[in-house]
């Protein structure tokens, strides 16, 4: 993703800062605004690959500015990741229906906002699919479909691999069964539930040997998700 340009609209100069750092240091190219009105601006000067949008703005908020872009030609197409420490479902709901492409509650983990990032700009960048996901030394190439484990060839099915790849593009995120189904065989395909179970033991089995399998993790009466937090 190097060279993209994320556009970072946060009011409080702290979270701006820390934001910006880390992101420097993913090779992303940084803009900064601290209102809607600043984030105007910035657009008509350079137009961001992605923006991420705080919530709480002074002024027209988080959620009036994006829905104002998804309703103008010009910048409805920008993918927008809302940043916000509201965590209530229903408030994610909300921000999801106004057009954003992601949602994430503060407070957050740095890989886990990167790994959001490059899941979001894979999806709506042309060509995205020449790119690479890569968690803790485990790293999937999409061109190839090929998977290494710091560096060394981990085996994987063609079904093991779709599984990896969905978990590595959702980051810290529980799907139930029905979901991994849906995303992974999809919607017009029957297959019964226990058979992500299945896979899920063939997936975790194949990184074993490389210490990985610990983070395809099951939460119990939930489902699963990948993450490389215990």
């Amino acid at each position: 993703m190097q060279g993209k340009l994320i556009l970072i609209v946060e009011d409080e100069t702290p979270v701006r800062e820390m934001l910006r750092l880390a992101l420097g240091r993913a090779d992303l190219r940084v803009a900064e605004a601290g209102s809607a009105q600043e984030a105007r601006l910035q657009i008509a000067d350079a137009r961001p690959d992605l923006i991420l949008m705080d919530w709480m703005l002074p002024g027209l908020s988080g959620v009036e500015f994006t829905r104002e872009l998804k309703n103008q030609v010009t910048t409805r197409d920008i993918p927008i990741i809302m940043v916000t420490a509201r965590a209530e479902e229903e408030d994610k709901v909300r921000g999801l229906n106004i057009g954003c492409d992601d949602y994430v509650s503060k407070p957050f983990s740095y890989p886990e906002l990167l790994a959001r990032i490059q899941a979001v700009l894979r999806r709506t960048t042309p060509g995205g699919e020449d790119e690479r996901l890569c968690i803790n030394g485990l790293e999937v190439d999409v061109a190839s479909q090929r998977v290494t484990a710091r560096g060394q060839p981990v085996r994987l099915g063609p079904t093991e691999y779709r599984l990896l790849h969905f978990f590595m593009s959702h980051p810290d995120r529980v799907y139930t069964r029905e979901q991994v189904l849906d995303r992974v065989w999809g919607q017009n395909v029957y297959v019964e539930e226990r058979t992500v179970d299945v896979h899920i033991r063939r997936l975790r089995k194949a990184l074993e040997p490389f210490g990985y399998d610990a983070m395809i993790q099951t939460v119990r009466g939930s489902g699963y998700r990948f993450s490389d937090k215990i």
